[in-house]
């Protein structure tokens, strides 16, 4: 940021990053049911804590600010530079937008949102032909949508980690952890046994090393 700009207190930021951020989330993922709309919502309230410290408030660094100012005292940690605490704390003299942990975090947030849009299409289509989803995302985990939000939300805890969300990350997960357990015993009750074959060859969120070797020895 320009040395002339406030480095917090841009709400006006703050807003229009967390607009712009939900709705490309909403148009990959495009929530239907009661369950969608609670996964999306979770995640929407992670984004919208994320840039109310990027740009509003740094409650973070507020709260840190006597051992990192001991720690660190010739870092002006109430700039927004600072506010990459990885690339700070780990010595990068750059500018932090091109330090390892802001660039690998675009690697996950950019992944996430491929993993979503991939998912979509292939569950739309199966969802108008009222069969299970199986092909593309689904043939690696059983829940390729909710892996990636998890990879947005990492990515950004790279990117600009936080106490608030990087208390929310774990309690995020947990709650995808269990919107996928009731969804399953949804596609059980519907497909029955093939839902059963399914989930015995294809794990919920980790795909397995030899799906994807093979994924690269195809290509």
């Amino acid at each position: 940021m320009s040395d002339d700009m406030p480095a917090y207190g841009l709400w006006g930021l703050v807003i229009i990053n967390s607009v712009i951020f939900i709705f490309f989330a909403y148009s990959f993922f495009k929530p239907q049911t009661a369950r969608d709309w609670r996964s999306f919502g979770a995640f929407s309230a992670f984004l919208v804590a994320l840039f109310t410290e990027m740009y509003g408030f740094p409650l973070t660094i507020y709260f840190l600010s006597g051992w990192l100012q001991s720690k660190y005292p010739n870092t002006d940690w109430f700039s927004h530079d600072a506010g990459h605490l990885l690339e700070e704390l780990f010595g990068w003299k750059a500018n932090p937008h091109f330090g390892p942990f802001h660039v690998l975090s675009f690697v996950f947030i950019g992944g996430g949102f491929i993993l979503i849009s991939a998912a979509w299409k292939v569950l739309y289509e199966a969802q108008k032909r009222r069969e299970l989803a199986t092909t593309g995302a689904y043939s690696y985990v059983r829940h390729p949508q909710y892996v990636g939000f998890v990879l947005i939300m990492f990515g950004f805890l790279l990117q600009w980690p936080t106490i608030l969300t990087l208390v929310m990350f774990p309690v995020l997960v947990f709650m995808y952890a269990r919107l996928a357990r009731a969804e399953e015993i949804d596609m059980r009750s519907t497909f029955g046994k093939a839902y059963a074959d399914y989930a015995e060859r294809v794990p919920a969120f980790v795909p397995r090393l030899s799906r994807l070797r093979q994924r690269v020895a195809d290509s």
